[in-house]
C-alpha cells in the first residue's frame, strides 16, 4: 500500500515542483531505502538529474505531508463509513481533496460533536421549518411556524421556533465546504492581525510596547512581527485577533444563500449573520492563526538555518597550537593550551584586570606558556572583559609569531555544562571546558559547534517560539549538509562530529571511536567494515564523506566514493600511471576523455566530480582564514559616537536586518533600509553571518543598550526610508489606512531627517 501511495505522491510532486517524473521517483525510492540527502545529492546525480540538497529535502518533506494527508483521508473515510453515510459522491470528493482544509471541510457535517444549538433544535422537530425557510419560497411564515409550537417538545412560542430554525440554518451554512472556502479566502486576502495591550499590563509589557495598538494585513505581516505578537499574547500582555471586515464576509455569504426578498429570506439573513459571528469566524480565525503561525515558523527556521550554515562553515584557522582565554574580571581569565589536534595540555587562571590587577604576573605566565607549548595563536572569547583581555594580550609583546583573535563564544557555556563536555573532561570544571571550546572554535568551528544544540548558538529569530520538531529537522539538515560537504577525518573526529556523517547514527559513531581507541587509527576506508554494526549499507552511505589522510590508497583521503575506485584505477591504467601520479599531475588528467568512462550507471556528472576531486583531493570548501580586529579604544557602548565608522562581524541575519558585533559587548542593528544604497527585499542579498563589514554608527541608546548602524555610503542623507508595513489598517477607523509606530528593532536603524553635528 505504501509503495502504491509513493507512486501517486511522486507523480503529484513532480507536477508541483516541475521536475521530471523519473528523477522525483528516483529520489523517493532512494529515501525509502534509507539513503541520506547528502549521499543522494553527491553520489546519485545521474538518477536525480543533479538535484541539489534543497530540492531533495523539499521532496522528502512533501512526501511526508502527503503521507499525513492520506492518513487523515483514510481516518475520515472510516469514520463516515461507520456512520453508514458514505455515498459514492462523498467518497469521490474525499478522494480528490488536495489539502487538509478541504478534507476537514468535507468531514465537518459528519464529524462527531457534542450537543449544539442546532442539534437541540432538531431534537425539537424544527428541521422541516428550517428547510422551508432556507428554500425561501413565498408562504405564510407565521402561520407555518406556529405549527411547530409545542410545549411538550420545548418550543413554547413562535419566536422560539424561529430561533431554533435559524440555529439549524446557521450550522448548515457554517458546515458548507464552498462557504468555508470562500470565507477562508476573504480571511487571507482581507483579514488583518490586530494586537492591543491588556488593561493593566502596560508597565509590565514595555518590551511589547510597539504592539500595544497595532493593525496590519495578515497577508503582509512578516514572520518576526507575527511571532513577536504571539509571544506577547502567550505572556499575557497582548490580546490578538485575526479576521477580515465583518460586512465583507457576511455579504459574500448572503450572495451565496439569499435568493429572494421575503420574510423567509430575512430569517436566512439573520441565520447567516449568526453563523458567521458564532461559528465561522471563530473556526476560521483559529485555522488562520495556525496556518499563519506555520508560515511564520517556516520563515524563521529558514532564516535560522541560513545563518547556522554560514556560522558552521566559517573559515577555520587550521591545525595550530592554541592558547585560549575565557575572559573575566573578578573571577579572572581562564587559560588553556591546546595542541594542533585540540588536545588539552595545560590550564590555569590569570587576573590581569580589576580588582586584582596582576598585569605583570599574568603577562609573564602567558609569555612562558607561549614559549613552552610553541603557541601559534591566542583565541579570546568575546564575552565580558573580552575587549579588555584582547588589549592586555596585545600589550604583552608576543610579536608577529602569535596571532590574537576574538572568538564568538555564544553557546560555550552550554557546551561546558553538557554531557558531551563531561564525557570529554570528567575531571575538569565548566570554566576549563568553556575555554577549551573557545580555542577549538578558532581552529575548526564546525567540529566544535556540532557538540552544541544549534538553538543555543544564537543565530536564530524567535527560535524558541517556533515548532520545535520542524526546527530540529531543519537545523539537523543544515548540520549534516555542512559536515558532509567538508568531510570528516575519521581518525581524529569526535563521536559528535561523526554522528552527522551520512548514514552514521550516534551509536555507530561511538562504535567507530571505540574501535579506533582499541585498535589504533584506521588504515583504510575498507577497514571501517570491521566496526561493530557497520554493514554494507551504512558503508555505502558514509564512506565517501570519511577521510583517512595517511591511507595507503590516496583516494581514501578524497571525496571519491569507494564504488568509483575501479573507474579511477582504469583511468590510471589507460594512461600508464599510478593513481597517485594521476592525482598529482595536471598534464595526465588533461589527457582523459571522460566520455570513454560513461556507463549505464555512471554519467558525466559523476565523472566530472571525480576529476575535480582528483585535482584537489579532500579539498575544504570553507574560505581561507583572515585575521580580524575591532577598533582599538572602542570597548563599550559608552565609547560610541554618532558618525563613527567601525569594522564589524555579522552575527545574525533576520528578515528586518542584520546584527553586527563591533566589539562593545552589544550587537548593533543594521536595519534592512540601511544595508545598502539600493532597495533590497531580503537582507541575505547583501550580508551573511560571519561576514566582515564596515558600518557607521547612526544611533546610540545607552540606557536600553540599543545601537543603530548603517552600511550605506551616505547614511546621513536627507531622505528617510518609509518604515513599517504598508497598507496598515485599523478596523476601528472605518478600515482607513492608519499610520502606526514601527517596532523598536526597526526604529533603531532609522534616522532623523537630517544629521546635525
Amino acid at each position: 500500500m505504501e509503495l502504491e501511495n509513493l507512486a501517486r505522491w511522486v507523480e503529484q510532486i513532480a507536477k508541483e515542483f516541475s521536475q521530471p517524473l523519473k528523477n522525483v521517483k528516483a529520489v523517493g525510492d532512494l529515501l525509502a531505502e534509507g539513503a541520506t540527502i547528502p549521499f543522494i545529492s553527491r553520489y546519485r546525480k545521474e538518477m536525480t538529474g543533479s538535484m541539489d540538497e534543497v530540492m531533495i529535502a523539499n521532496i522528502r518533506d512533501r512526501i511526508e505531508q502527503l503521507r499525513e494527508l492520506d492518513k487523515r483521508r483514510e481516518a475520515i473515510i472510516s469514520s463516515i463509513e461507520k456512520q453508514g453515510k458514505l455515498t459514492p459522491e462523498l467518497m469521490s470528493s474525499i478522494v480528490v481533496a488536495e489539502t487538509l482544509a478541504e478534507l476537514e471541510d468535507i468531514y465537518l457535517p459528519y464529524k462527531p460533536k457534542r450537543k449544539t444549538r442546532a442539534s437541540v433544535a432538531k431534537e425539537k422537530g424544527l428541521e422541516p421549518l428550517a428547510q422551508r425557510l432556507f428554500d425561501q419560497e413565498k408562504f405564510d411564515l407565521d402561520e407555518f411556524a406556529k405549527s411547530f409550537v409545542d410545549s411538550e417538545k420545548g418550543v413554547a412560542s413562535l419566536e422560539e421556533a424561529l430561533d431554533g430554525a435559524r440555529d439549524i440554518m446557521a450550522e448548515w451554512v457554517s458546515e458548507n465546504p464552498d462557504t468555508r472556502k470562500n470565507v477562508r479566502e476573504i480571511f487571507w486576502s482581507e483579514g488583518a492581525v490586530e494586537s492591543r495591550v491588556l488593561k493593566g499590563k502596560e508597565a509590565e509589557g514595555q518590551k511589547f510596547k510597539d504592539y500595544f495598538e497595532w493593525t496590519e494585513p495578515i497577508s503582509k505581516t512578516p514572520s518576526h512581527r507575527l511571532l513577536a505578537m504571539r509571544r506577547g499574547e502567550k505572556e499575557g500582555i497582548l490580546a490578538l485577533d485575526i479576521y477580515p471586515p465583518e460586512e465583507q464576509a457576511i455579504s459574500s455569504m448572503e450572495r451565496q444563500y439569499v435568493k429572494s426578498e421575503n420574510a423567509a429570506a430575512e430569517q436566512v439573513r439573520l441565520a447567516i449573520k449568526d453563523s458567521y459571528k458564532r461559528l465561522l469566524r471563530p473556526s476560521l480565525e483559529t485555522e488562520v492563526r495556525m496556518e499563519s503561525k506555520m508560515k511564520a515558523d517556516e520563515e524563521a527556521i529558514k532564516v535560522f538555518a541560513s545563518n547556522l550554515k554560514e556560522l558552521l562553515l566559517a573559515a577555520p584557522l587550521g591545525q595550530k597550537n592554541v592558547l585560549a582565554l575565557d575572559p573575566g574580571f573578578r573571577t579572572g581569565c581562564k587559560v588553556v593550551c591546546l595542541d594542533r589536534q585540540g588536545k588539552l595540555l595545560h590550564h590555569d587562571v590569570i587576573y590581569p584586570h580589576e580588582p586584582q590587577r596582576e598585569t605583570a604576573k599574568s603577562a609573564a605566565l602567558i609569555k612562558s606558556l607561549c614559549e613552552k607549548y610553541d603557541i601559534e595563536a591566542i583565541a579570546i572569547g568575546n564575552g565580558t572583559a573580552g575587549r579588555e583581555t584582547e588589549a592586555f594580550a596585545k600589550s604583552i609583546g608576543l610579536g608577529n609569531k602569535v596571532i590574537i583573535v576574538m572568538v564568538n563564544e555564544s553557546g560555550a557555556s552550554v557546551y561546558s555544562a553538557s554531557e558531551v563536555a563531561r564525557d570529554e573532561f570528567p575531571d575538569k570544571d565548566v570554566t576549563v571546558r568553556g575555554a577549551v571550546s573557545i580555542g577549538r572554535r578558532l581552529t575548526d568551528p564546525l567540529a566544535e559547534l556540532v557538540k552544541i544544540d544549534p538553538k543555543s548558538i544564537g543565530v536564530g529569530q524567535y527560535q524558541h517560539d517556533v515548532d520545535q520538531t520542524k526546527l530540529k529537522q531543519g537545523l539537523d539538515d543544515v548540520v549534516m549538509s555542512c559536515v558532509n560537504s567538508v568531510g570528516v577525518e575519521v581518525n581524529t573526529a569526535s563521536k559528535e562530529l561523526l554522528s552527522y556523517v551520512s548514514g552514521l547514527s550516534p551509536s555507530l559513531a561511538k562504535n567507530i571511536v571505540e574501535h579506533r581507541n582499541q585498535n589504533g587509527p584506521f588504515k583504510s576506508r575498507e577497514s571501517l567494515m570491521k566496526v561493530s554494526r557497520l554493514g554494507e549499507k551504512v558503508f555505502e552511505q558514509a564512506a565517501g564523506f570519511l577521510r583517512i589522510r595517511e591511507a595507503e590508497n590516496p583516494l581514501d583521503a578524497s571525496a571519491v566514493h569507494p564504488e568509483s575506485y575501479p573507474i579511477v584505477q582504469q583511468m590510471a591504467s589507460d594512461l600508464g600511471c599510478s593513481v597517485k601520479e594521476l592525482m598529482s599531475s595536471t598534464e595526465l588528467r588533461r589527457q582523459l576523455d571522460l566520455k570513454k568512462y560513461v556507463t549505464e550507471k555512471v554519467g558525466l556528472p559523476t565523472l566530472t566530480d571525480i576529476l575535480s576531486e582528483l585535482e584537489k583531493p579532500g579539498r575544504d570548501p570553507r574560505q581561507t582564514f583572515e585575521i580580524f580586529s575591532f577598533t582599538d579604544g572602542v570597548n563599550t557602548i559608552a565609547d560610541l559616537k554618532i558618525g563613527m565608522s567601525l569594522p564589524g562581524i555579522v552575527t545574525n541575519v533576520t528578515n528586518f536586518g542584520a546584527f553586527v558585533d563591533i566589539g562593545v559587548h552589544q550587537d548593533g542593528l543594521v536595519h534592512i533600509s540601511h544595508l545598502s544604497d539600493k532597495f533590497i527585499k531580503d537582507p541575505k542579498e547583501v550580508v551573511t553571518v560571519q561576514q566582515k563589514v564596515k558600518v557607521t554608527v547612526v544611533e546610540v541608546d545607552v540606557p536600553r543598550k540599543r545601537i543603530g548602524l548603517s552600511m550605506k555610503s551616505n547614511p546621513f542623507a536627507d531622505q528617510v526610508p518609509a518604515a513599517g508595513p504598508s497598507q496598515q489598517r485599523n478596523r476601528k477607523d472605518n478600515n482607513k489606512p492608519k499610520e502606526k509606530e514601527v517596532s523598536m528593532e526597526e526604529k533603531l536603524a532609522m534616522l532623523v531627517s537630517k544629521f546635525k553635528k
